[in-house]
Parts: C-alpha cells; sequence; structure tokens
C-alpha cells in the first residue's frame, strides 16, 4: 500500500468539474408539465433514464422510413 506524505490533503489539487441539471419528464410526455413528473437530473442520468424512449423512437423512425421506401421506391434495400 502506498502511503502519501502528509499533509497530503493539502498538497493535492482541488478538482472541480462543471455538472448541467436538465428537467426530465418521468412519464416521457413533454405536454405533461406538472410538478410530480418533473424532475432534475444531471445529463448523464437523464440520457439513462430516457433510453428506453429514445430505443423506442429509434425503431418507429427505422420502420417509418422503410415503409416510406417501399411506397415510393419499391422494396427497401440495404
Amino acid at each position: 500500500m502506498r502511503r502519501l506524505e502528509p499533509p497530503h490533503s493539502l498538497l493535492q489539487p482541488i478538482r472541480r468539474t462543471l455538472v448541467v441539471l436538465a428537467t426530465c419528464h418521468r412519464d416521457h410526455d413533454p405536454t405533461n408539465n406538472v410538478a410530480s413528473n418533473l424532475a432534475a437530473f444531471c445529463q448523464r442520468c437523464h440520457i439513462i433514464h430516457d433510453k428506453p424512449e429514445h430505443l423506442r423512437r429509434r425503431r418507429l423512425t427505422y420502420l417509418e422510413r422503410r415503409a416510406l421506401g417501399d411506397l415510393f421506391t419499391g422494396p427497401y434495400r440495404r
């Protein structure tokens, strides 16, 4: 085990990080602005909270583009 010379707490530089809070809708409905539905999350926690919703929307976008491709340009090809 490595030991630091005393007083180690005074010699170490202080590290600061900027944390930005984002307002999060707990039910993923942006029209529901009731105070009990809103939460202040850091950006990382907000992304983690919204991950299932983002995946759902990504799938819908993919299916929508595929359907439009079939409608106007024939079967969808990769």
